[in-house]
């Protein structure tokens, strides 16, 4: 691949074991040179997608398995956080002490990719405050009006907790804009099938994962969790926001034919890497 100059580092946070739109965002990151991983954790799913004890580990799992595939390493494995929602006492869990140790080290921009509840971000922020102003939080999550919006709901303490840190930038990708982020089912099928292993598997845990009824194929599959590539891997190409406060932004629309075909060439060409 073309030479690209490394832009920021990235922390992946999402709750793998849920909606698999969140592993097609990993690969895409993963294969991403303008972002470099520094660390990469698994955070609960909703009761939805059954029982949600493992379910962190579980997704720590899968997130490491689909690295092996890329041939990509994250800083000393997936780092799975707690299967229950945030408490307000210091957690000192996996998950939020790699946040810490990535915010501590980085000389790169940091930002923070949350595609899933915010447990992970507020254990964290609770077990090291400085943490707040170390990197920028990129939250695919909440929703205008009264709507419950699932990664926002799944854990309401939390994403409370974290928002409300005055210290903390935020960049919000909410559900009217992520849900703007939708590929053809049959393009993502056919990227997989072209995609070498990692793409096989992509294709294999699409089509045999039991999800809910409201997840189940049709002909468009939301990638939302994917929308937060284009402030980290696309130099924030064809997307717009509103200020929203200090140190905050709600993105208002994203290029989801750019995000998809980033993505499909990325995935083919990681074949010849």
């Amino acid at each position: 691949m073309i030479f690209v100059e490394p832009r920021c580092s990235v922390i992946i946070d999402n709750d793998w074991a849920g909606d698999p739109d969140g592993l097609v965002a990993l690969a895409h990151h993963a294969l991403s040179p303008a972002n470099r991983i520094v660390a990469v954790t698994s955070s609960l799913t909703n009761p939805m997608f059954g029982p949600p004890e493992g379910k962190a580990e579980a997704g720590a799992r899968l997130a490491g398995k689909l690295l092996g595939l890329l041939k990509v390493k994250a800083p000393g494995g997936v780092h799975a956080g707690p299967d229950t929602g945030f408490t307000g006492t210091p957690r000192s869990n996996p998950a939020a002490r790699a946040i810490v140790d990535a915010a501590a080290g980085e000389g790169l921009p940091l930002v923070l990719v949350c595609a899933g509840p915010l447990t992970n971000v507020a254990d964290a922020l609770l077990l090291e405050p400085a943490v707040a102003s170390a990197l920028t939080l990129a939250w695919v999550g909440g929703a205008a009006g009264d709507e419950e919006e699932y990664n926002q709901y799944t854990d309401a303490a939390a994403a409370d907790f974290v928002l409300g840190n005055p210290e903390l930038a935020v960049w919000q990708f909410p559900a009217e804009t992520y849900r703007q982020l939708a590929a053809p089912v049959a393009e993502l099928d056919l990227a997989f099938r072209e995609g070498g292993p990692a793409g096989e598997w992509l294709w294999e845990h699409f089509n045999g994962l039991e999800v809910p009824d409201f997840v189940k194929f049709g002909p468009l599959w939301c990638l939302g969790d994917s929308a937060p590539l284009v402030v980290t891997g696309l130099d924030g190409a064809g997307s717009a926001y509103e200020e929203t406060g200090s140190r905050r932004r709600t993105y208002t629309s994203v290029d989801s034919r750019l995000i998809v075909a980033d993505f499909v060439a990325k995935l083919r060409l990681q074949q010849y890497a």
